[in-house]
């Protein structure tokens, strides 16, 4: 009885604790949030991307293929600082914008991140919205393995080295970055600092492009790849019933639309739908369907997807949706970058450089940039239909098949003011399409 007694006197008074404790947590969480988020970027410009950019990592990934290369051969790559600088920002763009700086030297490497909040809760937001910014400030300091963080800031708030290798595995479930960073402790086992760049050693596993797919594609994302490219291949079989083969693109996209927007209950999840949609119609265009991307993607006998066109041209449709997915999954300015290389590699020895491509190019990243800026209404306005001259103005009047020696005679080259004015008219061409005004 007087147990009892006691543990009801006390009672209050253990309320009145767990009170405090939850208050003080509550508080230590509102400060540390406080201190973290700034409102201005610390990174005051993300490193752009041009064509030159591109035709590296074309070349980095023809040296580091893992379709040609043995398993379990130590290989080594070198990257430089801008090499990081673009790898991060790229692969911070489902996040929301990314700023990124990278300084290396011997033993170390000074990495400076800053992320546009809100982070993407909501599908359509962008760094105008004036929410903040995450700046994140890390020292990595090289090891006889993985390097290991030396020191990290998140704003104005000091985080010990070792806390923030403690959280670390933590930090990338709740990114949904656990396969990802299971797969590169796999993969590497070295990485060297050196003043202005970084070597890295690492060795493919066996089958590694299936284990590339299933890390960086979530099952889930696969499955939902694989409803679009299916639909696109029931569409296949359908126009050929008809003999209406090759078909516009403005046929394929109301059907994908509309399955996309019954499959999405809100925006964010409508940004994912339209980003699969677009991949899926982006892989599609030149014929191969998913097996490239998912190496367990099934076959079904006798069923292929159409071949597309737009504006009577498959190459534009090729040009168009390719830039839609890339900036989707990417960014626009990605995209761009992709499409600018091809015609600069095209003029010294394929097609030639052609401004009617560039313009396609534009136009799908435009689109794509709205796919997630404004998903839902990109649903609900696609789903209708949409005509051939509303996705793609008129571009038969601009200059094409040009040779290097005939583009530089006429234009000057990349960037050179006539190249930059005809970008301007194109630009201004796009503006007057009320469907893709509205995009950058």
């Amino acid at each position: 009885l007087r147990t009892m007694r006691f543990a009801i006197r006390l009672l209050p008074w253990a309320l009145l604790l767990s009170l405090l404790l939850a208050v003080g947590m509550a508080a230590a969480l509102a400060i540390g949030v406080w201190l973290a988020i700034e409102q201005q970027p610390l990174v005051q410009q993300a490193t752009p991307v041009s064509h030159d950019d591109i035709a590296r990592a074309r070349q980095l990934l023809r040296g580091n293929d893992p379709r040609r290369a043995l398993p379990g051969i130590t290989r080594a790559v070198v990257l430089t600082q801008r090499d990081l600088e673009l790898l991060l920002n790229q692969a911070g763009q489902r996040f929301g914008e990314v700023r990124s700086r990278v300084r290396l030297q011997a033993g170390l490497a000074w990495v400076q991140t800053s992320l546009a909040l809100p982070l993407p809760t909501r599908a359509n937001a962008s760094a105008s919205d004036g929410d903040g910014w995450l700046n994140v400030q890390v020292v990595l300091r090289e090891t006889d393995g993985l390097p290991e963080v030396q020191r990290l800031r998140l704003g104005r708030l000091p985080v010990p080295g070792w806390l923030a290798e403690a959280v670390l595995p933590r930090l990338l479930v709740a990114l949904d970055l656990q396969a990802q960073g299971e797969l590169a402790q796999r993969l590497v086992s070295r990485v060297v600092f050196r003043s202005q760049h970084l070597v890295l050693a690492y060795a493919w596993p066996d089958n590694a492009p299936l284990a590339l797919t299933n890390t960086l594609l979530r099952p889930d994302e696969q499955a939902r790849l694989r409803i679009y490219a299916d639909r696109l291949a029931a569409l296949g079989t359908a126009f050929a019933a008809k003999g209406s083969a090759p078909v516009s693109m403005t046929q394929l996209l109301p059907p994908l639309f509309a399955l996309a927007a019954q499959r999405s209950p809100d925006a964010a999840s409508a940004a994912r739908e339209n980003r699969a949609a677009l991949v899926a119609l982006a892989f599609n265009a030149y014929g191969s369907g998913l097996a490239p991307l998912i190496a367990s993607a099934p076959r079904a006998p006798g069923r292929r997807a159409p071949p597309v066109t737009l504006a009577g041209r498959q190459d534009s449709a090729q040009h168009f949706l390719v830039s839609a997915a890339l900036a989707a999954e990417g960014g626009g300015p990605l995209a761009d970058a992709i499409g600018l290389y091809k015609e600069v590699a095209d003029s010294r020895g394929g097609s030639g450089f052609s401004f009617n491509d560039l313009a396609a190019d534009r136009a799908g990243t435009r689109l794509g940039l709205l796919a997630l800026r404004n998903p839902l209404a990109l649903q609900a306005r696609l789903a209708q239909g949409a005509r051939e001259a509303e996705l793609l103005p008129d571009v038969s009047d601009l200059p094409e098949f040009m040779r290097e020696a005939d583009f530089k005679r006429r234009y000057g080259g990349v960037d050179a003011p006539a190249y930059r004015q005809l970008m301007i008219d194109i630009e201004a061409r796009l503006d007057r399409l009320p469907l893709l005004s509205t995009a950058p």
